[in-house]
């Protein structure tokens, strides 16, 4: 029994679709290797700087939070938090037309020991920028027309909204350098530490007056009674 031969022609039609398949297995193996291989942008954390976002002040947590209030507020910032240990201000930015920029400010102070037995307390600040742009959003809508039964005529329109497209923790040291050289400013304004409650030495007890000595007990003599019987 005799195979029948094929031709050169037939053997290219049928090699076409063997060359494409494998050339698609290549790409998708090649897509998911380089999706593991991929680097996220945390993987550059390293942990170690702690200057960046902190500062250490000679100066109780309230007062420390309360100058980091005052700073925020000179420079613009609404406050939408402020307590002895914790202040939070929003302040908003258009470097373009289409583009809308938040930052949220947020600044906690936590007591920390000091020398010789002095109040010291360190101030963590922190930054996060939400970067807004401009989106159009479609819409129709349709008339009816009574006279005409069930005819109508669309309306279509766009209408603009701000749609969050980026949020990004500020890790400028420039940045927070000048955030924490304008606390120390109104810290100073502050007086720094509280101040303490003079001492007072106990009063010295007073002498107690000497006592007037008992005068001696006068006696009398007494005549003798005679006895009648």
């Amino acid at each position: 029994m005799t195979l029948p031969s094929l031709s050169s022609s037939a053997f290219s039609v049928l090699r076409t679709p063997v060359l494409v398949l494998g050339l698609a297995s290549i790409l998708v193996l090649a897509g998911c290797g380089s999706s593991g291989t991929r680097r996220v942008s945390y993987e550059t954390e390293e942990f170690d700087s702690t200057t960046t976002h902190t500062r250490s002040y000679a100066a109780t947590e309230a007062q420390t939070c309360e100058a980091a209030r005052r700073a925020l507020l000179s420079q613009g910032y609404m406050i939408s938090a402020a307590n002895a240990d914790l202040v939070t201000g929003r302040k908003s930015f258009q470097p373009a037309s289409e583009v809308h920029v938040e930052v949220e400010f947020r600044v906690v102070c936590a007591r920390e020991g000091g020398k010789a037995g002095k109040r010291s307390t360190v101030a963590f600040a922190t930054a996060l920028q939400d970067r807004y742009g401009i989106k159009k959003v479609n819409n129709s809508a349709s008339v009816g027309v009574g006279a005409f039964g069930s005819l109508s005529m669309p309306f279509a329109g766009s209408d603009d909204a701000m749609v969050k497209v980026a949020s990004e923790t500020l890790t400028d040291e420039l940045f927070y350098d000048r955030f924490f050289a304008l606390l120390d400013r109104f810290l100073e304004g502050q007086g720094g530490e509280e101040p303490e409650a003079p001492s007072v030495a106990p009063e010295a007890p007073r002498p107690a007056a000497p006592l007037n000595p008992a005068a001696p007990a006068t006696t009398f003599p007494v005549k003798p009674v005679p006895n009648p019987g």
